[in-house]
């Protein structure tokens, strides 16, 4: 009698751990499986977009480029106001810092940096400025929002022809030196402002655009 209890206890138990599984418990793991399956999808994608976002936000245009964007352009209007081409661009990248910055980008324009502005339109934006003394400090001033390119090499000249630039122009100097000196103390207040000029004109050759 205890043998047979025993079979008996051991057939339920098979016949329990073999038992078919309901069909709603079946559906139910169905839609959690698929449900998973098209997070993990998504979730994917979500990521590679957001990492290809960044990877667009952080591409900067190069010195050679921007100088190749602004090159001929400068050089004409330099021309045509008897200034420096090398000058007029090393002061864009300088200002504009290869053209990333917010105020020279659309819908400003805005490689030099000047303040106040052109034809009603400007953007006031947080600015360094030097003491006179190589110290630096944030201002918000209000800058001058130009339609293009041109409008803004073209104002950059228009402002140059006041007598605080004479010594700018190329009638009254003999180099680039000369001009990007007078600059210091008169267009910026960094005391090194021509030094920082000088060294762009050098590295990438821009006296060719003076031709």
């Amino acid at each position: 009698m205890v043998a047979k209890r025993r079979k008996i206890i051991h057939r339920k138990s098979y016949r329990y751990r073999n038992k078919s599984v309901p069909q709603w418990m079946l559906v139910t793991m169905l839609i959690i499986a698929a449900m998973g399956i098209l997070f993990g999808f998504f979730r994917q994608g979500g990521a590679e977009t957001t990492q290809l976002t960044a990877a667009e936000n952080t591409e900067t245009m190069t010195t050679p480029e921007f100088i190749s964007s602004i090159a001929e352009t400068a050089r004409q209007v330099a021309k045509a106001n008897d200034l420096y081409a090398s000058v007029m661009i090393a002061q864009a990248i300088l200002e504009s810092s290869n053209g990333q910055s917010a105020l020279s980008q659309a819908p400003y324009y805005n490689y030099f940096g000047i303040k106040g502005d052109y034809n009603g339109q400007s953007v006031t934006l947080p600015t360094l400025e030097d003491d006179g003394t190589g110290t630096t400090y944030t201002i918000d001033a209000q800058f001058r929002a130009y339609g293009s390119q041109l409008e803004s090499l073209q104002d950059y000249a228009n402002l140059l022809q006041g007598e605080l630039y004479l010594g700018v122009r190329r009638s009254n100097t003999t180099s680039y030196q000369e001009a990007t000196a007078a600059l210091t103390g008169t267009y910026a207040t960094d005391t090194s402002y021509n030094v920082k000029l000088n060294h762009l004109i050098e590295e990438y050759g821009l006296t060719i655009y003076d031709n």
